[in-house]
C-alpha cells in the first residue's frame, strides 16, 4: 500500500485502536483476545493492518509506562479521564514516542479528530493541549527543526 493510499487506512486503524482500547478498559479483555476479535470485524479489512497489528500489542504491553507519561501531562488524576480520552492519549503518546515516521503534527491532528469523533463535546480541545505538551517533550528536536525552517 502506498503512503497516499494508506493515509485513510491509517486513520481507520487508529479508530479501531480507540475502540479496542476503550473495550479493554471497560471489559478488561486481554490484548491477544482484542487482536483476534478485531481481526474478525469487517472494518479490519479497510485499515492499515500492519499499523494496527503493531500498535495494539505495543500499547497494551507499555500501557503502565504510557499512563505514567500521560499522568505527567494532565491536570487531573488519571482515573478521572474519560475512557475515550485515555484511549486517544495512549495512541498519541505511543506514536510520539515510538513512531518517529509519523510527524508530530499528524499525531496531534489525528488525536484531535479521534476525540471529535468518539469523545465528549469539547474533549478534542483537551486532547490537543495534552498531545501538544507531549510533543514538546517527546519530539523537541523535530519541533525545533520545523520552527527554524
Amino acid at each position: 500500500m502506498t503512503n497516499a493510499g494508506s493515509t485513510g487506512a491509517r486513520t481507520r486503524a487508529r479508530e479501531l485502536l480507540v475502540q479496542a482500547l476503550y473495550q479493554k478498559q471497560l471489559a478488561g479483555h486481554e490484548c491477544a483476545e482484542l487482536v483476534e476479535q478485531f481481526h474478525e470485524q469487517a472494518a479490519y479489512d479497510r485499515v492499515d493492518k500492519e499499523f494496527f497489528d503493531e500498535a495494539l500489542p505495543a500499547i497494551c504491553a507499555a500501557q503502565a509506562e504510557l499512563e505514567a507519561k500521560i499522568d505527567g501531562l494532565i491536570d487531573r488524576p488519571l482515573e478521572q479521564l474519560d475512557p475515550v480520552e485515555l484511549s486517544v492519549l495512549l495512541i498519541g503518546v505511543y506514536e510520539l514516542e515510538s513512531r518517529a515516521d509519523v510527524p508530530f503534527r499528524v499525531v496531534i491532528n489525528e488525536g484531535v479528530n479521534l476525540a471529535k469523533r468518539f469523545g465528549a463535546l469539547d474533549g478534542h480541545k483537551y486532547i490537543n493541549a495534552c498531545l501538544d505538551v507531549a510533543a514538546q517533550s517527546l519530539r523537541s528536536a523535530e519541533i525545533q527543526a520545523q520552527g527554524s525552517g
